[in-house]
């Protein structure tokens, strides 16, 4: 199939087409020069008709049932007139730099539906269990015409307020009686995070679950103000059975007016955009470090020495550093 152009692009994604939007993220998550250009052109064309969305985030311990919660939580939207696309982000092995991509077979109701777009994308060893292109795809699929945009990270832990740099809500899904329930979520992700859900709230789990979310939303009560004025909350749902559901999602709407009533939205929303900024400096100026020392036989050098034993490793860092800063004043 021949490539499509970026006005066949753009017209694709602006008339909701989902193989166009999956060809267009593609396209951003190219590591590929020429690829990044005709990305950052196709992006740039779209801004305009991006940020309309509601932009959730939503992490979890393993086998706390993510996947069965979003294909609940998003057939649910679908039936309310609404269109869900789900960024599913799989962990990249680091020893082999593979990933299974398999949220498609997980949320096979979801997937299939016209009103829904589900796009697995590996985090490819990106810090904080997001991929590496996360913010263009939800800027497409807003484009696209997608009215909540969700994007499910990586597990819990505490590179995984990244996601908070992204989206308007932060979900955390957790279980009870998987440990301290309240280690499940440390301080850092603690202070990210707007609404807990407690899955698994079925079954002999009922009774765990309503304690845990009792608990955890008594220990959330005490965090500081939020200039929203929102206080976080912890709830118990079953993915299994679909209950709690409607109250989870009226959590979250709650949140989002609280957003838009304070101008909070505005202001965090324009704070992620200088994130995103300096986020394509840092990785930008790392490629072109990384190009540097690779041409340098003598960096090179440098780095075997380290390797060998025979350098101390912040000793060459201070080295490398020197020459590469001595190069740029040059």
């Amino acid at each position: 199939m021949p490539r499509p152009s970026l006005a066949q692009l753009e017209a694709g994604i602006l008339s909701g087409d989902r193989a166009m939007l999956a060809r267009a993220i593609t396209l951003v998550e190219s590591r590929r020069e020429d690829d990044t250009t005709q990305a950052e052109e196709l992006l740039e064309k779209l801004m305009p008709v991006t940020g309309r969305a509601a932009r959730i985030g939503m992490s979890g311990v393993p086998g706390a049932g993510k996947s069965t919660l979003l294909e609940g939580l998003g057939t649910m939207l679908i039936t309310r007139g609404l269109r869900v696309a789900v960024l599913a982000v799989d962990p990249t092995s680091f020893a082999s730099g593979g990933s299974i991509l398999g949220d498609k077979t997980r949320m096979p109701r979801l997937s299939n539906a016209p009103e829904a777009f589900v796009r697995p994308s590996p985090s490819a060893t990106t810090p904080g269990g997001i991929a590496r292109r996360t913010r263009e795809a939800m800027m497409l699929c807003e484009a696209a015409g997608f009215d909540v945009v969700i994007v499910e990270t990586v597990g819990v832990g505490q590179g995984e307020v990244a996601v908070g740099d992204m989206v308007d809500s932060f979900v955390a899904v957790l279980i009870a009686g998987a440990g301290d329930d309240l280690q499940g979520i440390k301080k850092g992700i603690l202070e990210q995070v707007d609404i807990v859900a407690i899955n698994k709230a079925d079954g002999e789990g009922v009774i765990r679950a309503k304690l845990a979310a009792r608990e955890l939303g008594a220990a959330m009560h005490f965090q500081a103000a939020r200039a929203s004025g929102f206080s976080p909350k912890a709830i118990a749902v079953s993915a299994l059975e679909g209950t709690g559901l409607v109250d989870l999602w009226a959590l979250v709407e709650a949140h989002r007016a609280a957003l838009l009533e304070t101008g909070e939205l505005v202001r965090v929303r324009a704070q992620q955009q200088a994130k995103w900024m300096w986020s394509l400096v840092e990785e930008r100026a790392m490629t072109s470090l990384r190009q540097r020392v690779r041409s340098s036989a003598a960096l090179v050098d440098l780095e075997r020495d380290v390797i060998d034993g025979r350098a101390w490793a912040p000793r060459a860092a201070r080295a490398i550093t020197a020459t590469l800063l001595s190069a740029d004043l040059a």
